[in-house]
């Protein structure tokens, strides 16, 4: 979910590109993972029901997209210029613009990309205490310098890196975030997520330290979870979310310094496909957060959750998250959303080099130039795209749509979550499954998916549901999905494998996790870190096929790490630094 300041936005009119040593093409304006390659080919039209737009007056012209510092031996350093930095609007913004926006994600079906995004939690092997920034410094620092990617500094502090439409960011408790590139298929979002755990793993173990991917900060409480640096937390948007959190909700702190996820981002190609994935996507959120239930811990002891990241989002702000009902509504479209994002209170706005705190006040009335906290003044698009990042639905419509119910998990699982969401590539990008859904889901009333989205985080798969149990529903979805996933034809179902174990035994990964608490454990979470670890060691488990690396040496002497899928008939070789451009 990273917030951390944006190096400019995906509506500046040119993006300044500079090599790395590596030959990488570094754009500046980067985003999310999938908003980057729409920089080039979106502009914002006039209509909120086509997806094909006339040019319009109102321009949104960025003067200084990123601020390029210095280079330091062969990496560019990019400032992390926010998002609204002199930016300047050549006529006052409408609603009719902020439709247009959203209706401007529209992609013809052979540029629908998958992006996955993922967290994990970096810990000392001693002491199993979290990273303090001095070591996330260090670890970003060595990334960059081994594996040529570009740094993005907040002042005197690294934040974040990126190499090409990649990018690594920081959560408010030092959670290690990968915004992946928007890629054709699994098998290369696979190999750029191993290609990514090398890199970290490589640099971190000499270091002492490692990463768990779980849903939630099994063994330490909140006041133990370093924070970033003053100066940089007290000049960022995380200050502000920091102080206005405890006034709408109690668990919103945990949200920010606690909790980990994977979350996948899909395209659509009109406004009727967005309303169709958006309402599959609602639906099924709920068996997503069941097969991926990754959190019973807090503090060392089990919390009587299955999925406590999931529990935390219904306590932490109810007037930005939620499962959306007005998106079943026969009237629903980008429009409606448009009037819902709206009304969400705002946490900030960026002037002047500073974060203005516009908590409680709305978008509608920035609109009307009637924000008290800037009076007089109006937005601009990069406004109400930073704002938009500020809202947390299951399901979340940006550009593109967002799947936000799994938490975070090891390796083995971080590409089953596409591979589900694929089933909804493999249901949301195939039109035979997506619509065996819709009608599967058709009669499921607005009281029974809120039922889901309460029990699911405690009950899992053994949630009732109707006349049996979640668990069934799930063994129907994941038919969809494995058909789906065959139809397109890229040899992508063994993916599933590890998402299949779980709806044949019902049994979820936090509940295997507390199996071994109560057993070979001996009620200490402290094991947890050789089962959740994250590392390249064990590429794939549970897929069909065999995973090697090789260390292959090129024509000039240097050294370049494969991954070597090896399915029946097929033979995948993907470099681990592979960064493909579409």
């Amino acid at each position: 979910m990273a917030l951390i300041s944006q190096a400019g936005s995906s509506y500046c009119v040119q993006s300044e590109v500079i090599r790395s040593k590596s030959g990488h093409n570094a754009i500046f304006n980067i985003g999310s993972n999938l908003e980057a390659s729409r920089v080039k080919d979106n502009f914002v039209g006039a209509s909120s029901l086509s997806c094909t737009f006339a040019a319009k007056k109102t321009n949104i012209l960025h003067l200084d997209c990123a601020r390029l510092g210095r280079k330091r031996g062969h990496h560019v350093i990019v400032a992390a210029s926010p998002p609204t930095e002199d930016a300047v609007a050549a006529e006052p913004l409408t609603k009719e613009d902020l439709i247009a926006y959203l209706a401007s994600g529209c992609k013809p079906k052979e540029k629908w990309r998958i992006g996955t995004e993922h967290e994990k939690f970096g810990f000392e092997f001693g002491t199993l205490r979290p990273m303090r920034y001095e070591q996330i410094s260090e670890l970003l620092n060595g990334i960059a310098e081994r594996f040529d990617w570009d740094k993005v500094m907040e002042g005197d502090y690294i934040i974040g890196l990126i190499q090409g439409k990649q990018s690594i960011s920081l959560e408010p408790g030092g959670q290690f975030e990968l915004s992946g590139a928007p890629l054709e298929t699994l098998h290369q979002t696979c190999a750029e997520v191993n290609s990514h755990l090398y890199q970290v793993k490589a640099v971190a173990e000499e270091m002492g330290i490692g990463f768990l991917g779980i849903g939630f900060q099994p063994k330490w409480g909140l006041k133990d979870i370093p924070v970033m640096p003053k100066r940089y937390l007290a000049q960022g948007r995380y200050e502000i979310m920091r102080n206005y959190m405890p006034k709408v909700g109690s668990l919103g702190l945990d949200m920010m310094f606690r909790t980990c996820t994977v979350q996948v981002n899909l395209d659509f190609n009109s406004e009727a496909d967005m309303i169709r994935k958006f309402r599959a996507g609602l639906a099924l959120q709920p068996i997503a957060t069941a097969l991926f239930a990754n959190s019973p811990f807090t503090e060392g002891k089990p919390n009587g959750f299955l999925s406590m990241r999931s529990q935390i989002w219904t306590d932490t702000d109810k007037d930005r998250t939620g499962m959306l009902p007005f998106v079943f509504d026969d009237s629903f479209g980008f429009e409606q959303y448009v009037d819902y994002a709206l009304d969400v209170p705002m946490y900030f706005v960026y002037r002047k080099k500073k974060y203005i705190d516009c908590t409680g006040m709305t978008f509608r009335d920035f609109l009307a130039g009637k924000l008290p906290c800037i009076p007089g003044e109006l937005p601009t698009l990069n406004d109400w795209e930073n704002h938009l990042t500020t809202i947390f639905p299951e399901v979340r419509l940006k550009r593109y749509l967002e799947m936000r119910g799994a938490d975070g998990g090891p390796w083995r699982r971080l590409c089953a979550l596409p591979a589900f969401w694929n089933d909804q590539v493999g249901l949301l990008y195939d039109e035979v499954s997506l619509q065996n859904v819709l009608d599967m889901t058709a009669d499921w009333t607005p009281e029974e998916r809120q039922m889901l989205r309460n029990k699911v985080p405690k009950t899992g798969l053994k949630t009732p549901f109707r006349d049996g149990y979640l668990r069934h529903v799930a063994e129907d979805v994941l038919h969809l999905a494995k058909d789906g996933l065959e139809r397109r034809g890229f040899k992508e179902s063994g993916f599933l494998n590890a998402v299949a174990e779980v709806v044949r035994t019902g049994v979820t990964p936090a509940e295997k996790l507390l199996e071994l608490y109560n057993g070979e454990w001996g009620q200490s979470v402290d094991p947890v870190k050789e089962v959740e670890i994250l590392g390249a060691g064990i590429l794939f488990n549970g897929f069909d096929g065999m995973v090697v690396r090789w260390r292959v040496a090129s024509m000039k002497g240097t050294y370049q790490h494969y991954v070597v899928i090896i399915e029946i008939g097929t033979v995948h070789l993907m470099p681990l630094t592979y960064s493909p451009v579409h």
